[in-house]
């Protein structure tokens, strides 16, 4: 008798269908760890190991933008020299002529120089393109440095000095011509352009920190036109290869109108004049004290340690989301500064130890490039469309003419009075900055109200 046949069991990953009374019912044999597997493997996305890393940066997402790595490096290579060729020329004149006040007035000449001739190779920046006129006014500034070296070595008369160091005035604001692509690039992302504006401060102080470290190794290893001649290659080089990145240069703004666009920048270049101030008087105070306590050699590692910390909070800055626009910032950052800058002269005081006043400098260089930042990027939002350059240049010679004026006062307190109440002087010059600020601050408000 033929046994009634059972239908074979489906496989796992069948799907039967059968009728009951009015309904069509499905069923699903497969195993329920493969729902929940499937479950899972969707559920990947949202808690695999790609999710729990960090979102990059604020520094990685600024160079991730293509072409800001290679301008960079350009850059920064021409910028080291900026904090060589003082210290190199100093060297390399007084140990040829025997003259440290011939080495001093040479260099004095060219800073003034730099002081007149900035702005106005700026503004061709603005009318030209940055690589038409960076390229050729380099090349100027090297050959007068080598003129420098030239004249130097084969015993020419004094007079020439003069003149050949005068022609480095040529060399073009980089810091700001950097800057000024930052800008470009990130117009509509203010909080990517804090911190492009963060990372160049920093940059800053770190070529003014290692260049006269380089400068003063090349000469004593070497021969003294050794600092000089390393400069002058890194100067050329870094600048062909900052203006051979032609897609992040900012279009050139020829025409006489954007000439005619006031800058609306005053009040802020007092202010910078009045930072200047805090640098030159802060270099020559702690040097004549370090020569007071005997540690004269040690002057270069305690004013790096100012740089240092500078440098070091640049960059939390710029990692941090700034609050509020510039412009309400900045009171706060002079206010800062202010303050910080009255512990070197509190340290020096207190203790009468060039390592208490070396503590007192690390810190009080962490105000600085907050404030700096912080200006600039009004300079930035102030300065009319075609002019940035010429801006930035503007602030260069602001801070240069603070910078000798402050040395001068600062070389004047530490002979007539003493290297310890000499450090009065940078924090005199920092209030006397936050006081310009709160002053052009008040005059803006009665004028907005009056119009």
């Amino acid at each position: 008798m033929p046994q009634p046949t059972r239908p074979a069991r489906p496989s796992p990953r069948e799907t039967v269908h059968t009728v009951t009374a009015d309904s069509l019912v499905t069923i699903d044999f497969s195993p329920r760890f493969e729902g929940r597997s499937r479950t899972r493997t969707r559920a990947l996305p949202h808690s695999g190991p790609r999710s729990r890393r960090r979102p990059p940066g604020p520094y990685r997402r600024l160079f991730a933008l293509p072409g800001t790595r290679a301008f960079t490096a350009g850059n920064l290579l021409a910028r080291l020299p900026m904090g060589m060729f003082s210290v190199s020329a100093v060297v390399m004149i007084a140990g040829s002529r025997g003259s440290y006040a011939l080495a001093g007035a040479v260099t004095a000449t060219g800073l003034a120089a730099t002081a007149l001739a900035g702005p106005w190779i700026a503004r061709l920046v603005d009318r030209y393109g940055q690589a038409r006129v960076a390229v050729p006014a380099t090349v100027t500034a090297v050959l007068g440095s080598l003129a420098l070296l030239l004249c130097v070595r084969y015993g020419a008369p004094d007079w020439t000095l003069f003149a050949a160091y005068a022609a480095t005035a040529t060399t073009p604001n980089l810091g700001g011509m950097s800057r000024a692509r930052w800008a470009h690039l990130l117009r509509d992302d203010p909080g990517a352009l804090h911190t492009a504006n963060s990372f160049e401060q920093a940059a800053d102080e770190l070529c003014f920190m290692l260049g006269p470290v380089l400068a003063s190794f090349l000469t004593g290893t070497f021969f003294p036109e050794a600092g000089t001649l390393a400069g002058a290659v890194l100067l050329l080089t870094g600048a062909l290869l900052f203006a051979a990145q032609r897609a992040t240069e900012p279009p050139a703004r020829p025409g006489p109108a954007t000439a005619r666009t006031p800058l609306r920048i005053g009040p802020l270049l007092a202010c910078f004049v009045a930072t200047g101030a805090v640098f030159g008087s802060m270099e020559v105070v702690t040097i004549a004290y370090a020569d007071a306590q005997g540690h004269r050699a040690a002057a270069g590692a305690v004013l790096a340690l100012q740089a240092a910390g500078s440098c070091a909070a640049g960059l939390l800055y710029g990692a941090l989301r700034p609050s509020g626009p510039a412009e309400r910032r900045l009171p706060f950052c002079l206010l800062s500064m202010a303050a910080l800058m009255s512990l070197p002269l509190l340290a020096a005081r207190a203790f009468d130890s060039l390592w208490a006043l070396a503590a007192a400098l690390l810190v009080a260089g962490m105000a600085t490039a907050p404030t700096m930042v912080t200006a600039m990027t009004l300079v930035q939002d102030r300065a009319p469309e075609g002019r940035l350059n010429e801006g930035m240049s503007l602030v260069v010679t602001a801070l240069l003419t603070g910078i000798a004026c402050g040395s001068a006062l600062g070389g004047w307190a530490a002979d007539h009075v003493s290297s310890t109440a000499a450090f009065a002087t940078p924090a005199a010059a920092a209030v006397a900055a936050l006081a310009v600020n709160t002053l052009s601050r008040i005059a803006s408000g009665n004028s907005r109200r009056t119009h």
